[in-house]
């Protein structure tokens, strides 16, 4: 695969945004707003009501709230549309076609999140699944999810890759199996039936799939999109700068995705109250946290990467 890095290329980037939560246990919705337009402004389209942003253990009222934000504060966004079902749940048509509605009603671009009942169905019928969410709500994202993010997680054969990429309202789909090789057999079909499909790296732990033209959708994104967009403007310049900072990125990467992986928002909301985002560095009371001392090892990282930044 070496030689089908794509130098100069212009990536396109977004960042699943973190919802943070203040010492008391609430979201602190003024933090969460100015981080949608921190990474809008940055030049990311923010994703929300992704795993980043806690959307399986929200309640609904909340997670339209989050949609309200993303209308108020970013002209394009893309949201989770989140079916919460139970594990062994038959698939459910109508719930799937309301929660993408629902994002569009807000002004976004749903990504249709894994369910246990579209997990459990054949391949052909999550296809015709999606198939209808396109034909009612226009454009979308599909999404493959490893299950160590996510029980409900599911990835597709390389076959019915190919037929996603037949479904035109599917504007890309974010890659979330954390490994470099199914990533590149879809990058190659990609190439061959469809070009301007968007292959949207979800692997926190190999940053570089833009080299090899994918886009991307990531979690760590929500640490620094303003260093995240600087290393994507560095490649389409063909700045060497690049390499440092991607490097840097990807130790804090390397970090905070470590298992269990689900703990790296705890580490996401670390390092914004780092760099002072937030004034608290909570998560939702459900999720997992890291140990006291990720602290001292994400301030280290903090000046890697803000070091490479700058340079």
């Amino acid at each position: 695969m070496i030689e089908r890095v794509r130098p100069r290329r212009r990536i396109t980037g977004m960042a699943a945004v973190l919802l943070p939560f203040t010492g008391d246990g609430s979201i602190d919705w003024p933090a969460f707003a100015a981080h949608v337009q921190r990474t809008a402004e940055a030049g990311l389209t923010p994703a929300l009501n992704m795993d980043t942003g806690f959307v399986a253990l929200l309640d609904p009222d909340t997670r339209v709230q989050v949609l309200g934000v993303g209308e108020e504060c970013a002209h394009d966004f893309v949201a989770g549309a989140f079916v919460d079902d139970e594990p062994g749940a038959v698939y459910d048509d109508d719930a799937h076609l309301r929660a993408a509605e629902q994002v569009v009603a807000h002004g976004g671009t749903p990504v249709v999140f894994p369910s246990h009942g579209l997990a459990g169905v054949a391949e052909a019928e999550w296809l015709a699944a999606h198939e209808r969410i396109g034909a009612r709500c226009g454009r979308f994202l599909a999404f493959e999810l490893s299950e160590v993010f996510l029980a409900q997680g599911r990835m597709l054969s390389l076959d019915a890759y190919r037929s996603l990429l037949g479904i035109s309202a599917c504007l890309g789909a974010k890659h979330s199996s954390l490994r470099r090789g199914p990533e590149w057999e879809r990058l190659a079909a990609r190439d061959a039936l469809r070009p301007d499909f968007l292959v949207l790296t979800g692997n926190d732990l190999a940053i570089d799939m833009v080299m090899w033209g994918s886009d991307y959708l990531l979690g760590l994104a929500t640490f620094a999109p303003d260093w995240f967009a600087k290393r994507d403007r560095w490649w389409h310049e063909g700045d060497a700068r690049f390499f440092e900072l991607n490097d840097a990125l990807q130790a804090l990467g390397s970090f905070a995705f470590r298992d269990p992986v689900p703990a790296y928002r705890h580490d996401a909301a670390m390092f914004q109250h780092l760099r002072g985002w937030v004034t608290d560095d909570r998560t939702h009371p459900a999720s997992p946290r890291r140990p006291d001392a990720d602290r001292d090892v994400l301030a280290a990282l903090l000046e890697q990467c803000g070091a490479a930044a700058s340079s």
